[in-house]
Formats: C-alpha cells, structure tokens, sequence
C-alpha cells in the first residue's frame, strides 16, 4: 500500500438546521464557508488523501459540498447516527484516518500530522476544543473494538473516552484548538494569517 493511501483525513460537513451562525449570516452559507476553508487547510497537507463526507445529508447536500472541492476530491454522505466512525469506514483502505469537525477553519495542518503520529502507539488520538468538544478524532484501521463501543464524536467529552480505553496509552491527546460555535469563537481568529478566506469574506458581509 503507498503513503498516501496508508493515511487519510475526512471532514466531516454537518446538516445546516441547528447550527450556529454569525448574527445577520445565513446559516447554510456560513456552514459551506466554514467547510471549504477546514478542507483547504487539509487538502493542502502532503502525504495525506482528503475526502469530504456530509452527515445525514442526501444527493443535494453532496452535490452542495462537491462544488467546494477540487476535482476528484471524494465526497460522501452517511447517516447521522454515528457518523465520525461511519466516515472512517466510507474512505477507503487506510491504516489511519483522522475525521475533522468542518468549523475549524483556521485549524493549522501541523496538528493533523501530530494526530497521525500519536496514532502509532494509540487507539484513538483527539484534537480538544476550547470548548470542551473534539476538534479532530483520529482513530487506526481496523478500528479497535472498544473505540467502535464508544461511538466518539465531535461532542463527546474527552472524560468519557478516558474512561471507556482499555490501557493508559489507547487515547492520545494532541495539542487543543478552537471551534467556531459561538459569536465569542469568532475572536480566536487572526487576521494576520492567511487562508480562511471565505470565512472571512463571510465575516466582512461580502
């Protein structure tokens, strides 16, 4: 199997309803913003395949998230059930994959990386947002059976999973980001860096 199969990165695109947006923003048009800037980041990591994976979404909301994406980027859909582990399962032969929440747009790719390599020695490596969330879950192939029991996702606490692993080292934890969920979130951005851009022109009413 080549390196680039041996590793890949999904983000995980939720349904528009219930999602947070910016006073005054269209929620589905601030959710696709979020998305295409967090696949950006990762589109752009060497050594990785990306594909992008819509929950609980049908052929429309693929369709909507395809057209974010360069060409021959794959895009899924899967159920709303369980749908980190359902992503990993969607994406192919991997030794390891890493599913990323999409509101992470300024996500800085060397995080991803450090999630792939703490994934040598562990079960499941985890990305913690500010807010007590889970930015980014990465978890080896085949999946352990504890981890498939634990059904992570985005909102799982990371206490939860402490206590459901196995040995002490099953769960690694990566350096902590933030996700954008709140108007207070918004202030984590810096508008010195690049990227992000559609995001931004979001923020500044364009």
């Amino acid at each position: 199997m080549s390196e680039q199969l041996d590793r890949r990165v999904v983000v995980l695109v939720v349904p528009a309803e219930g999602t947070w947006a910016p006073p005054g923003r269209d929620p589905d048009t601030w959710r696709l913003a979020l998305a295409e800037d967090t696949y950006e980041v990762l589109a752009a990591l060497d050594r990785v395949e990306v594909a992008v994976v819509v929950a609980g979404g049908d052929e429309a909301a693929v369709a909507e998230v395809a057209a974010l994406t360069w060409p021959g980027t794959p895009v899924y859909a899967v159920g709303a059930a369980r749908p980190v582990l359902a992503a990993v399962e969607k994406v192919g032969p991997a030794v390891a994959v890493v599913a990323v929440s999409h509101d992470v747009p300024d996500l800085p790719g060397l995080l991803i990386g450090k999630l792939f390599r703490a994934l040598s020695s562990a079960d499941l490596a985890v990305c913690p947002a500010e807010d007590g969330s889970l930015a980014a879950i990465g978890v080896n192939v085949p999946v352990a059976e504890w981890v498939r029991d634990a059904t992570p996702g985005f909102d799982t606490e990371l206490s939860t999973l402490e206590q459901a692993k196995p040995r002490r080292h099953a769960v690694a934890v990566g350096p902590g980001w933030h996700r954008l969920r709140s108007t207070a979130d918004i202030t984590r951005l810096d508008p010195g860096l690049e990227g992000w851009d559609a995001t931004r022109s979001i923020l500044r009413g364009a």
